[in-house]
């Protein structure tokens, strides 16, 4: 199983960015997709979560209403649309994947992680 995730950059403070990640090895659609994030000296968060078919979608407080979670599943790609950002959103970002519906914000309950794409927010 391969995760590529693509789409970070740099950007001000109130501007967007949309993470992808490319999924291929194993059908796409039968898993959880999962965002996270790493900022330097912390430990590695819960960002966002679908379901299988993009029915249920799960978010981390402080990224409700400005970051939406979508997947294209003819595509095998999961997308992290970002916006309204903030210079505490700078992180590493990384996807990830899980089978089950279970915990869709513990990453111990995902198996496969790409890996990662820096998102930097100057103030």
């Amino acid at each position: 199983v391969q995760l590529q995730a693509s789409g970070g950059g740099f950007v001000q403070a109130g501007g967007s960015l949309r993470l992808s990640c490319a999924a291929s090895g194993r059908t796409f659609s039968v898993y959880y997709m999962g965002w996270f994030r790493q900022a330097p000296g912390k430990e590695r968060e819960f960002v966002a979560a679908i379901s299988w078919s993009g029915g249920s979608t799960y978010y981390a407080d402080s990224v409700k209403g400005r970051f939406t979670i979508t997947r294209d599943n003819a595509k095998n790609t999961v997308y992290l649309q970002m916006n309204s950002l903030k210079p505490e959103d700078t992180a590493v970002y990384y996807c990830a994947q899980k089978p089950g519906r279970n915990y869709p914000s513990d990453p111990m309950r995902y198996d496969y992680w790409g890996q990662g794409t820096q998102v930097t927010v100057s103030s």
